[in-house]
C-alpha cells in the first residue's frame, strides 16, 4: 500500500468510471492529423489502446493506495445530489469487495483492445468498434463504483447496447439472432429487477446502498423483503446467468467475436454475482434467507447441467463446438459463485467472490485461445480441430497447445491455481450454512457441487486429448504458434492465474473484512 490523498482516490476512481465514457467519445471524433499513423484506423485502435491502458493504470494505482488495513470500510468515495426529488445521488466508492472486480475489468479490457490493435476485428468500423468497447468498460466498472440503486440500475443496463452491437455486427455465424436473444433476455430480466430496485427505495425512504446495508432490512417488513428478493434476483440471475435462465449465454458466446466473449464471460456475468452480494444480502436478509435453499438448488442444477452439456459436446463426433462448450463451462462455474453466496456464511461468500476472480481470469484466457485457433483454423469445431491439429497440437504448435491445456486444468479446479479456492470454499459454505437454513438440504448440495467438479475434469481432460493430443496421424499444414502480441495479451491472466493459486490471501485479505462487514449489517 501507498499513501495516497483521499481526494486524489476520488479523482482516480471518478477516472475510473467517467475516463471510458470520454474515450468512447474522443473515438467517434475526426484524429488529428498527427496522430493518424499510417491510417485513420490505425489511430482509433491505438485510442483504444491508450484509454484503457491509461484506465487500467489508474485502477492499479488505487489498489495501491487503498486501505487494506480498512477493506470493510467504503473508501475513495464521491456523494454528490444529482435528483434531489427521488433522493438520487452521485455516489461512489470502493471497498474488498468491488476493487477486485474494478481492477479485472480494467485489465481485461486493455487485454481486448491490445488484441483487437494487432488483430483488428473484420466487417465493421474501427471507430465503432472502439467506442462500443469502451461504453461498455464504462458500464461495468461504473456497475462495481455505484453505492446507489438507481445508479446501479442505469450502469447495470448501460452495458447491454454496446454488447449487443459488438455481437450483431463483429459476430460470426447466427450473429444477429443470439445479438437479439441475449438483450430481450436481460431487458425483461432488467424491467423486473428496477421494479424491485423501486420497491426498496420507496418503502425505505433511500436508495443509498450504504444507508441501506447498514439499516440491514430493519426498515423494511418482511412480505417487502421477499417480494423485492424475487423481482431484483430474477433479473441478476438472468445476468449471471442461473439456471434455466442460460439459454441466451451460449448462442451469444459462439456468435461474440473473440473480445466479445472475453468481456462478456470476464465481466459482464460478474454484474449479477455482485448485485446479489452487495444489494440483496445485506439489504434484504430476511427475504434473502427465505430464497436462500431455492438459490442453492437452482445452482446445483446449473453445476450438473452445464457439465453434462460439455461432456456430450466434447464427445467424438457429437458437432461440438469449443466456444459454445466453454459457454456451459460458466453456467457450471456460476453455479458454485451463486452457490457460495447462497450458504449466506463468510465462507461461502468469500469463495463465490474468489471464484468470480478466477472464473473471470481463466475463462477469459480460454477465450482467447479458442479465438486463436479459430484464426489458424478458420474452425472451431471439436471433430475439425482434432483433423486440423492433426496427431497433435502440441507438435503443430506447441506453445499454443500448452496455454490451452493449461486454461483447461485450471478451469478445472486443480490445486495450485486460481480455479481451486472459490469452488472449495462455497463447497466449505455449504458444509456449515448459516443458521435456520436446513444443513441436510445443504449437505446434499455439496454432495451434487463435489460430483460437478469431477464432471468438469472429465470433460476438460477429453477436450485437451483431443484437440492438443489428437489422435489423426496425418500430414496437415503447419500451425503458427504463439505470437508476440498474443503473448503479450495473454502473459498477464496466466501469470495472475498462477498467483491467486498459490497466494489467495492477496484476495481473501481483501474480501473477508468486507464481507464479515456486510454479513453484520453494512458498512458504518
Amino acid at each position: 500500500m501507498i499513501d495516497i490523498n483521499e481526494s486524489v482516490m476520488q479523482f482516480l476512481l471518478a477516472f475510473v468510471v467517467v475516463g471510458p465514457l470520454l474515450g468512447a467519445v474522443a473515438a467517434l471524433l475526426p484524429a488529428p492529423p498527427g496522430l493518424k499513423g499510417k491510417s485513420p484506423e490505425q489511430a482509433v485502435l491505438r485510442h483504444g489502446v491508450t484509454v484503457t491502458g491509461a484506465i487500467l493504470i489508474a485502477a492499479i494505482v488505487l489498489a495501491l493506495g487503498f486501505d487494506h488495513a480498512h477493506a470493510s470500510k467504503m473508501q475513495a468515495t464521491t456523494d454528490i445530489s444529482w435528483i434531489p426529488a427521488l433522493d438520487v445521488r452521485i455516489h461512489l466508492g470502493i471497498d474488498g469487495i468491488s476493487l477486485p472486480l474494478v481492477v479485472l475489468t480494467a485489465l481485461l479490457t486493455f487485454l481486448c483492445a491490445l488484441y483487437s490493435y494487432f488483430k483488428p476485428p473484420a466487417g465493421g468500423s474501427p471507430k465503432a468498434f472502439v467506442a462500443l468497447l469502451l461504453l461498455l468498460e464504462s458500464g461495468t466498472l461504473a456497475s462495481f463504483a455505484v453505492l446507489d440503486l438507481l445508479l446501479f440500475f442505469l450502469a447495470f443496463e448501460m452495458v447491454l447496447i454496446p454488447m449487443y452491437f459488438l455481437i450483431a455486427r463483429w459476430g460470426g455465424e447466427g450473429r444477429t439472432r443470439a445479438a437479439w436473444k441475449f438483450i430481450l433476455f436481460t431487458l425483461l430480466g432488467s424491467v423486473v429487477m428496477l421494479l424491485g430496485l423501486l420497491l426498496i427505495g420507496i418503502k425505505a425512504g433511500t436508495f443509498d446502498m450504504v444507508a441501506l446495508a447498514t439499516d440491514n432490512g430493519r426498515s423494511l417488513t418482511a412480505s417487502v423483503q421477499v417480494i423485492a428478493v424475487l423481482a431484483i434476483g430474477l433479473g441478476l440471475a438472468v445476468k449471471t446467468p442461473m439456471w434455466p435462465l442460460h439459454s441466451w449465454l451460449p448462442d451469444a458466446h459462439t456468435a461474440a467475436p473473440t473480445v466479445g466473449s472475453v468481456l462478456l464471460a470476464g465481466v459482464l456475468l460478474k454484474m449479477g454475482t455482485y448485485g446479489f452480494v452487495r444489494i440483496l444480502l445485506p439489504i434484504a436478509p430476511h427475504g434473502f434467507h427465505t430464497f436462500a435453499p431455492y438459490l442453492a438448488a437452482f445452482a446445483v442444477v446449473g453445476i450438473i447441467y452445464g457439465s453434462l452439456a460439455c461432456l456430450a459436446l466434447a464427445k467424438r463426433g457429437a458437432k461440438g463446438d469449443l466456444k459454445r462448450l466453454i459457454a456451459y463451462s460458466s453456467v457450471g462455474h456460476m453455479g458454485f459463485v451463486l452457490l457460495g453466496i447462497a450458504t449466506m456464511t463468510p465462507t461461502g461468500v468469500n469463495g463465490a467472490l474468489f471464484a468470480n476472480i478466477a472464473h473471470g481470469l481463466i475463462t477469459g484466457l480460454l477465450f482467447f485461445l479458442v479465438g486463436a485457433l479459430k484464426d489458424r483454423t478458420g474452425t472451431t469445431d471439436l471433430d475439425t480441430l482434432a483433423e486440423e491439429t492433426g496427431a497433435a497440437l502440441y507438435g503443430k504448435a506447441p506453445r499454443l497447445g500448452g496455454l490451452l491445456a493449461f486454461g483447461a486444468v485450471a478451469s478445472l479446479g486443480l490445486p495450485g491455481l486460481a480455479g481451486f479456492w472459490g469452488e472449495m470454499l462455497a463447497l466449505f459454505g455449504a458444509f456449515k450454512p448459516a443458521a435456520d437454513l436446513s444443513r441436510p438440504a445443504y449437505l446434499t448440495f455439496m454432495a451434487i457441487g463435489a460430483f460437478g467438479t469431477l464432471l468438469t475434469a472429465a470433460y476438460m481432460l477429453i477436450v485437451v486429448r483431443r484437440v492438443c493430443m489428437g489422435g489423426v496421424e496425418q500430414e496437415v499444414p503447419a500451425l503458427a504458434d504463439v505470437r508476440g502480441y498474443e503473448f503479450a495479451a495473454w502473459t498477464p491472466l496466466v501469470a495472475l492465474t498462477v498467483v491467486a493459486g498459490l497466494w489467495p490471501r492477496a484476495l481473501l485479505g481483501l474480501t473477508d473484512p468486507a464481507v464479515h462487514q456486510l454479513l453484520a449489517g453494512g458498512h458504518r
